[in-house]
């Protein structure tokens, strides 16, 4: 990591005065004309670091595989080639494609014998407006946010090696699901490629596989599908299990939870034959790694014949799903669920090949109507998984928007797009009363209004005369709960209902649980309660409750509660709507949810590390002239910022600038003077801000622009800006 100087810190105070750290060590950058000087000081026990510059527009080229040229925003990226990958070494500026951590944990576990569901997403060629890693100003993206369905997800393109972009890698491991990249070879460069590492001895094809453990432990994803769609020489295929093996041994001894699926083209004679089911002529390929994906030109028989072949492990036979239904296949498009209804019936998993065509294909304006009806249809062959950790908190974000909503506060208006900030998603769909009775729930995601970030939950329903109340499951869980816990909603009706809203859990082990500050809705055995809202928050937590019934900005709603469990397992999470009293007619209501936290208490007493050591590297300058007719001339500024923090305790940073800066920048509105603006999110320990218009220094004097780093925690609450981390830069003009 490149830093633009080091020095030491003193810390005094005589009287209430506050003293200047002497810097001591004064360090060139590399490239850069101008000397970097970094000084420490303590103002009121917060530490700033202080970067001095001297302006120059010299070309300071970043490397192109990491960063957009024309930009220096930073991308994702793939490898090319077989000497791409075996060249490949750990770097900082790899860093910023690391994801924040490893799937959450979740029920059944991935390794159960239920099966599974995957999804390989193929969209026109791959490392589009998702290869941004800090978003776009994307205006109609693609977004995936049916989580709970699905088990795997796969990254594919048709470079020799794709990593995941980091986005998809968080907002999937958020659910709880998996990551895989594609190791691909293809047409005659394929064949020269496999034979270069697969027909020698055993140490090239390892030092392959030992390269793709590395890219898979470094980034922080989950594995490998590998897809030799080549003819192989005899040598060549030959050793093609032995590589498989290695690279399924190695990866599981790296990655926890680690997966290698193969694809089904090559047999084992070496010829480039799609079999569209497991049989003798690939079986060794399947016997060697975690899993086997079908290719999509298969009917029952083939299922049968595979089902022979499997024996126990049916689980880990993926039959492949063209979406686009190309080929001679049994459904797909709008009647997929006729092909998941045939791989259910034989206990196999699925792989829904480019579920995007509802993107690609149909009208963009549809676009989330169409996404739910696709999924709705196959609803009942996709089971779900459950999230069992807490804290559980959700905004109910997708990761867009039109604009930016921080707690009911606009912040931002224009369109932005970054898969790394969607937020935990729940279960979608249409809910009916059992019976004859008309009353129904159903939930849509929703960009019009938010409480936090860029959507919120829309949930529309209809409560019939003869009912007092309906209620809709919004997330299945298996939480071991702590001895007590504090639940929120936000949430708002439209219009003048007076329909009644309030939150609904469930818990297991009814015998021996025993839970305090809820009312029990049936007085059977039943483990559905309602919890009873806060009357007076404790006083202790009122950074995080400080808001509980009041009536906030936007006509949202904040309700807190707090539940003592013992021995218990929290299960569900349910939202009720209920009759106004007296009523007898029918009620219609619109509601939004804006979010929906479930927080261990004592995990909301525990302090949070500071953010330490914000750092300043890879500084740009760029002249700019202001908009406004007979403006003052000014500067763009480009820089990368760095920081200590323990990853796990953070959702993500929330990156500031003030005081010396003018002007806007696609992702935030108008400078206020001393009053922080945000600039964007970070999930990692870095971020890299990119054309920031700051004012030109007057001659003889400095310019100042500060950067503050706040970290926004798991639990969901503000920390006070004392507690942010901060760095300024000092910047004057040449001497001429």
């Amino acid at each position: 990591m490149e830093e633009a100087g080091t020095g030491t810190r003193t810390a005094a105070r005589r009287q209430g005065r506050r003293m200047r750290a002497p810097a001591t060590l004064e360090k060139q950058r590399d490239r850069r004309p101008a000397g970097r000087l970094t000084r420490r000081r303590i103002e009121e026990d917060r530490e700033e670091a202080v970067f001095r510059e001297v302006v120059s527009f010299t070309p300071d080229p970043l490397p192109v595989r990491y960063y957009d040229k024309d930009t220096t925003r930073p991308i994702s990226f793939y490898l090319s080639s077989l000497e791409e990958l075996l060249a490949w070494r750990p770097d900082a500026e790899d860093g910023f494609n690391v994801a924040l951590g490893p799937p959450e944990c979740r029920q059944p576990p991935l390794s159960s014998r239920r099966p599974r569901t995957l999804m390989c997403h193929d969209m026109m060629g791959g490392y589009l407006d998702d290869k941004f890693i800090q978003g776009s100003a994307t205006q109609t993206p693609y977004s995936f946010y049916h989580w709970q369905y699905i088990d795997i997800f796969v990254y594919f393109s048709h470079h020799t090696v794709t990593i995941p972009p980091v986005g998809w890698t968080n907002a999937a491991h958020r659910h709880g699901v998996c990551v895989l990249g594609t190791f691909i070879t293809e047409w005659k460069d394929g064949e020269r490629l496999c034979q270069a590492f697969l027909a020698g001895d055993e140490h090239s094809y390892r030092a392959v596989a030992d390269q793709l453990v590395l890219i898979a432990q470094f980034f922080r994803f989950d594995g490998w599908l590998i897809n030799i769609e080549n003819s192989l020489s005899l040598a060549a295929v030959g050793n093609v299990p032995h590589f498989l093996q290695y690279l399924t041994s190695q990866l599981h001894q790296q990655v926890p939870g680690g997966l290698v699926l193969w694809y089904d083209s090559v047999v084992s004679s070496g010829q480039l034959k799609w079999q569209n089911e497991l049989n003798e002529q690939n079986r060794v390929f399947f016997d060697a790694c975690d899993g086997f994906f079908t290719n999509y030109n298969w009917r029952e028989e083939h299922l049968e014949r595979t089902l022979g072949q499997a024996g126990e492990r049916r689980a880990d036979v993926y039959v492949g799903v063209d979406v686009f239904a190309r080929g001679n296949v049994v459904g797909g498009r709008f009647d997929t669920n006729k092909s998941l209804e045939l791989i259910r019936k034989h206990g196999f998993s699925a792989a829904l090949f480019a579920p995007g065509w509802v993107y690609e294909c149909l009208e963009k304006g549809n676009f989330f109507q169409n996404q739910d009806k696709f999924w709705s249809l196959l609803e009942r062959y996709l089971p779900t998984h459950s999230i069992c950790s807490l804290p559980f908190v959700t905004s109910f974000c997708l990761g867009m928007g039109t604009r930016r909503v921080y707690y009911g506060q606009e912040e931002a208006v224009g369109p932005w797009y970054h898969p790394s900030a969607q937020e935990i998603q729940p279960l979608f769909g249409e809910h009916r009363l059992e019976g004859d009775g008309q009353g129904w729930v159903k939930t849509h995601c929703c960009l019009e209004d938010a409480w936090n970030g860029g959507s919120s939950l829309l949930i529309r329903g209809l409560i019939p005369p003869e009912v007092g109340n309906v209620a809709v499951r919004l997330f299945s869980l298996q939480v071991p709960v702590p001895p007590k816990i504090f639940v929120s909603l936000v949430y708002k009706l439209e219009g003048p209902s007076a329909v009644g809203v309030a939150l609904e859990l469930t818990t297991g082990d009814a015998g021996s649980c025993h839970v305090g500050g809820i009312s029990v809705l049936s007085a059977e055995t039943s483990s559905r309660r309602s919890p009873r809202p806060l009357r007076v928050p404790p006083t202790k937590l009122a950074k995080w409750v400080g808001r509980c019934g009041q009536q906030l900005s936007g006509g949202w709603v904040q309700r807190c509660y707090e539940v003592t469990l013992r021995g218990c397992l929290l299960q569900d999470l349910f939202v009720n709507f209920s009759r106004p009293p007296g009523s007898q007619k029918e009620e219609n209501f619109i509601c939004r949810l804006g979010e929906l936290q479930v927080v261990d208490a004592n995990s909301l007493l525990t302090p949070l590390p500071q953010v330490q050591a914000v750092t300043v590297s890879h500084v740009r300058w760029q002249p700019f002239a202001s908009e406004r007719e007979g403006g003052p001339a000014g500067l763009r500024l480009s820089c990368t910022l760095h920081w200590a923090y323990l990853l796990p305790r953070v959702r993500c940073f929330r990156i500031h600038c003030c005081r010396g800066s003018e002007g806007g920048s696609p992702s935030s509105g108008p400078s206020q003077p001393g009053r922080p603006r945000l600039l964007g999110l970070a999930f990692v320990n870095r971020y890299r801000i990119v054309g920031l218009a700051v004012a030109a220094a007057e001659p003889g004097q400095d310019g100042r622009v500060e950067f503050l780093v706040e970290p926004v925690p798991k639990e969901g609450f503000l920390v006070p800006q004392a507690e942010w981390g901060k760095a300024a830069i000092l910047y004057s003009m040449p001497r001429t």
